[in-house]
């Protein structure tokens, strides 16, 4: 537990100086644009799988594309 109060203390003291040094608008301002450019790389990485899976043709199966191709 103690590398974790560690952890949290530095946390705690990085935020005040920045919001010492900046104001607290900035840090809210970059920790927003963090959080939507983590949402927006998030879901095109669950979305990217979906498009995947329209460049076949309904009702066959690769295994039938194979056994064509193979003659």
């Amino acid at each position: 537990m103690e590398h974790s109060a560690a952890a949290h203390h530095w946390v705690t003291e990085a935020a005040d100086l920045a919001a010492k040094e900046q104001g607290a608008g900035n840090l809210l301002r970059v920790v927003l644009i963090v959080m939507v450019v983590g949402c927006v790389l998030v879901g095109w990485f669950l979305l990217r799988g979906y498009k995947q899976g329209q460049d076949e043709v309904p009702g066959e199966s690769q295994g039938e594309e194979r056994a064509e191709r193979d003659g």
